[in-house]
């Protein structure tokens, strides 16, 4: 069975990817704190219920050739914007607050477990189903 074409593991894909680029922005947030007028970066907001939307919709598209494409979009299409509020300026003059990075660490890392738990919980159902309560 290919499970990529089920919507629920694509989205909680999506949603793990776009949790992993946003560590690495954070972690350079985190990594330039002592840098004269670096802004902080923040990664473009994802509204998924609104791509669980769309996605539910989208037709699939048909290829006459195998050298056409199927239509798919890479992952890490993510936006980074420069951060537009912070809580402080730094005294190195830079938009890096680091407890406000940690706590988006923080925010960042829980979401992650959600939904790789989420995740897991959804393949153990699929296995429950295939192979039956052993």
């Amino acid at each position: 069975m290919d499970y990529s074409n089920i919507k629920l593991l694509s989205m909680m894909q999506l949603k793990m990817a776009y949790l992993a680029e946003n560590q690495d922005v954070i972690s350079q947030n985190i990594a330039n704190a002592d840098t004269p007028g670096y802004k902080a970066k923040q990664l473009h907001e994802l509204d998924f219920k609104k791509i669980a939307q769309a996605e539910s919709h989208r037709l699939q598209m048909r290829a006459t050739s195998p050298a056409h494409t199927k239509g798919s979009r890479p992952t890490n299409d993510f936006r980074v914007e420069t951060q537009r509020k912070t809580y402080e300026t730094t005294p190195v003059e830079n938009s890096i607050a680091l407890e406000e990075q940690m706590s988006k660490l923080a925010q960042n890392q829980h979401e992650y477990m959600l939904t790789t738990n989420l995740y897991n919980k959804t393949a153990n159902m699929f296995k429950i189903a295939i192979n039956g309560n052993r």
